[in-house]
């Protein structure tokens, strides 16, 4: 299970956040704070203000039977509306400051988009007291449950790529679609949900951010999942679109290989993070044209070669060690639909006739400070100062 991790990164120089100013700001850039359900025109139009008693009796109290899964400052509960919709509720735990800056984040964000592969909200509950918010149940539970639960039959190669697609989607319309744009900051297996038919759908925006400009945005506060988080985030909080593409990159190469992202069951974890161990394979692979060293055995060759040899190009520009050579999540879903050259991935080279990287790209120097502090961050070092609960609400679905 991915751990999410929390920490202050200390940096040389403070910079100012490029984003849309304080949560709750209206036209006029006044800030507020959480209004009452009353005034639903905060979420937007087509949501349902719901009161607490509704929600009570659609989740049966929020029994335990109905808990789909909690993260570090919320839990989730399958309910049943009257009209016999059903919905996933999200409630804040009580007295958690960190907890009420992600539900603002949330809702701050989700009401501003509205896209086929992100979680639909249908309403909220905002009083005093309560904080809640109710999306579309999406029943299928999550990309992580079927590629990597115990005893689930092994997932084919079409869905696979079906659910890379997707997700690059929704992804893409958040870096490019909205304005200003939404980083995620916590892209992984947990958060991206399934339909019946295995379509995509992107969730948990409790760690988004709003970027305004092109710059890269510091963040004073790195947040995010162990074996996600790009390196220049992790290690001295520099923030951008692109380290939603390179945490997606490792979603692919979960796809590609059927491994965790992290293996917290070896000692050796320095060396059992899947992007480490996966570089020196997809430069080779890229070189060479070889891909069998990288992909899933349990396909049992079961899968189209092009389209497998696209994901691992595509896998391999997002974990770019540099953050402006990682491609944009409008490219990547270009690419995995077949329509963008690779070469425009891989720095106008064709594979098979070079390298995809630069040295620089495939590793850094053994000694480098960064890659030491961004390893002992990622996964769990001294430097950590503060680890959450895992992040991973909506994995239980029932």
């Amino acid at each position: 299970m991915s751990s999410s991790v929390g920490f202050s990164a200390t940096q040389p120089h403070q910079s100012s956040t490029s984003g849309t100013g304080g949560f709750w700001s209206d036209s006029s850039g006044t800030d507020s704070k959480f209004l009452s359900s009353g005034q639903g025109r905060v979420l937007g139009s087509g949501t349902i203000a719901f009161t607490y008693d509704d929600l009570k009796i659609a989740t049966n109290g929020f029994s335990n039977v109905n808990l789909l899964g909690q993260g570090g400052f919320g839990y989730v509960h399958k309910g049943m509306l009257q009209s016999g919709k059903l919905v996933a509720v999200k409630s804040l735990k009580a007295d958690s400051g960190q907890g009420e800056r992600e539900f603002q984040a949330e809702v701050e964000t989700i009401s501003r988009v509205h896209h086929k592969h992100l979680v639909t909200l249908v309403g909220y509950c905002i009083t005093d007291s309560q904080k809640l918010l109710v999306y579309e149940f999406v029943e299928n539970k999550t990309m992580e449950f079927h590629l990597h639960g115990k005893g689930q039959p092994v997932m084919d190669w079409p869905t696979r790529l079906k659910i890379a697609v997707g997700a690059a989607k929704g992804l893409a319309y958040l870096h490019e679609d909205c304005h200003p744009k939404i980083i995620h900051r916590d892209i992984k297996a947990a958060n991206i949900l399934l339909d019946h038919t295995f379509e995509a759908q992107v969730a948990d925006f409790g760690l988004a951010k709003f970027s305004s400009d092109a710059n890269t945005h510091i963040s004073t506060r790195v947040m995010g999942t162990f074996g996600y988080l790009a390196p220049e985030y992790a290690s001295s909080g520099q923030l951008s679109d692109k380290s939603d593409v390179f945490s997606f990159g490792v979603l692919l190469l979960e796809l590609i290989t059927g491994r965790r992202p992290v293996d917290f069951t070896s000692r050796a974890q320095m060396e059992d993070s899947l992007v480490d161990w996966a570089r020196p394979l997809l430069a080779k692979a890229v070189e060479d044209g070889n891909f069998d060293p990288l992909i899933d055995p349990r396909l049992e060759k079961d899968y189209d070669p092009t389209e497998m040899g696209t994901m691992i190009i595509c896998a391999a520009s997002c974990v770019r060690h540099s953050a402006k050579r990682r491609p944009k999540m409008s490219q990547i879903v270009r690419a995995l639909e077949g329509n963008l050259a690779l070469r425009d991935l891989n720095d106008g080279v064709n594979p098979g006739f070079s390298a995809l990287y630069s040295s620089a790209d495939l590793y850094e120097a053994p000694n480098s400070e960064n890659t030491s502090r961004f390893r002992r961050t990622s996964y769990g070092g001294e430097e950590s100062s503060e680890f959450s609960v895992t992040r991973n609400e909506f994995a239980g679905g029932r």
